[in-house]
């Protein structure tokens, strides 16, 4: 539905955030008379950290909490600020599709992680987010995407061929590890060598930054690492840069380097550098979460896992290329699945550029919005069960995704949907495949791992399995 006209007269200089009282349950802000709009409904939490706990500590139980009291949209506060929180497949699409130009990706992030990831093509909207997409999606295309599995198989190789098998092996710190060298091998260009440590603190405290409660450059504080994170990628990427423009390499900063559309649109120095630092936190941290949960739910299930290892050895190759990935369907329920019950984006952030409505909600302009993927994949009543591990779900005969468009989306959707999400893919495919063939998993009965946030919910313990090769 789009917004009501008599809605858009008032303009984003009102903000939401003037509007919200200082304790108990209380409307957001009222809806204007005869738009027959629901107001937002919702309460502050404590003083000073609001809901902030609930939301890092567990995002699932907060969102299922605010659903069963609130409904499918309500507002809390949430890392110092008012925070709309939007559940279901109705919300996500509204938002996603975004027709009315409502929302506004860059000022929703901005809030929370434009100072680390600033200029990154998810915090961008409209025009320009379609001018930076359209040079970036040459890095995209499927004659780069088979250079780049031919790339990362090497990777992949060296790094899990040096894993030790036994009791505890922390595989969520391992799995880091490897994707970080992946990165760097695929989009980089090269291993980093003395430099990796630093630079994969750097990427930590980037992603970690956007969480700090106190958001002042205080010493020793998170938003403060996070800039520190920032300014290391800055300066590294620049040292760089001569060398990969001049370079014909395959890899992505050499790439985006070169990058044309057929109107002869080229990123600048400075969009090189910002768009380096986003991809590759992304491509880093969401790979990273989506292996190491999907190597969990392996161990938990060991008819799974040896079904994915047989279709792997049926294979016949100690390495997949792109082009069988279509040769494993079991892999690809257990991914979606994975992606399902642990999706590594756990909120969409945006912005209400004027006053408009969620899922027949007035929210008021300049209200902050977090759209919930990762909650909304865990919930009833928009999935059966929801907290069963149950590939078999996404089969051709089940399909329970397929009755609305935007019930499975932990890539987004729409002019935002992420735009490395093949690689992604075939990135934890082409992992899996290898881990199989070597090693098998297991953990002991009834262990859950202790849960952290940072882009989505990842293992804080490092994920200690038992690792045995076969």
């Amino acid at each position: 539905m789009s917004a009501p006209v008599s809605l858009r007269l008032r303009t984003a200089a009102t903000s939401a955030i003037d509007r919200v009282p200082s304790y108990g349950v209380r409307a957001l802000a009222p809806p204007p008379p005869g738009s027959g709009l629901k107001p937002v409904m919702g309460d502050p939490g404590l003083p000073v950290v609001g809901h902030t706990l609930g939301f890092v500590g567990s995002m699932l139980d907060a969102s299922r909490e605010r659903y069963a009291r609130y409904g499918t949209v309500s507002w809390a506060n949430v890392i110092g600020t008012p925070l709309v929180i939007a559940l279901g497949p109705d919300a996500i699409e509204r938002i996603l599709v975004n027709k009315d130009r409502a929302f506004a990706s860059r000022e929703g992030w901005n809030y929370f992680i434009g100072p680390f990831f600033d200029r990154g093509v998810m915090l961008m909207d409209f025009e320009e987010h379609r001018h930076h997409r359209r040079i970036m999606q040459e890095a995209f295309r499927r004659e780069q995407l088979v250079r780049y599995v031919e790339a990362m198989n090497p990777a992949i190789e060296r790094g899990i061929a040096a894993w030790e098998p036994r009791e505890g092996f922390r595989l969520y710190d391992r799995t880091k590890q490897l994707t970080l060298d992946i990165a760097t091998e695929v989009f980089v260009g090269g291993a980093l060598g003395a430099e990796a440590d630093r630079l994969n603190r750097a990427f930590v405290d980037a992603v970690h930054g956007g969480q700090a409660i106190v958001r002042r450059d205080v010493p020793g504080g998170r938003w403060h690492r996070g800039l520190l994170g920032r300014r290391v990628l800055e300066d590294w990427f620049r040292e760089q840069l001569p060398a990969r423009r001049a370079s014909g390499g395959n890899d992505l900063f050499s790439v985006l380097c070169r990058a044309e559309t057929e109107d002869g649109e080229r990123f600048s120095d400075e969009d090189v550098v910002a768009h380096m630092i986003f991809t590759l936190m992304a491509a880093h941290d969401t790979s990273t979460i989506t292996f190491a949960m999907a190597a969990l739910q392996l161990a938990r299930h060991p008819e799974w896992q040896e079904r994915l290892r047989e279709e792997s050895r049926a294979l016949g190759k100690a390495t997949i290329g792109f082009d069988d990935l279509d040769a494993l369907p079991a892999m690809d329920l257990v991914f979606k699945e994975t992606l399902r019950s642990n999706s590594p984006v756990g909120l969409v952030a945006r912005e209400a550029r004027f006053d408009t409505e969620i899922d027949g909600h007035f929210v008021p302009a300049g209200a902050r919005i977090g759209l919930g993927l990762f909650p909304s994949m865990r919930m009833e009543p928009w999935w059966s069960d929801p907290d069963r591990f149950d590939p078999e779900r996404f089969s051709p005969e089940r399909r329970e995704d397929a009755w609305h468009k935007y019930a499975f989306a932990p890539f987004g959707g729409t002019a935002h949907k992420c735009i490395g999400m093949h690689f992604g893919a075939m990135e934890v495919k082409a992992m899996l495949h290898q881990l199989l063939l070597r090693f098998s998993l297991d953990v002991p009965a009834g262990y859950e791992p202790l849960m952290d946030y940072g882009t989505g919910v990842f293992p804080a313990d490092g994920l200690p399995l038992t690792l045995r090769r076969i």
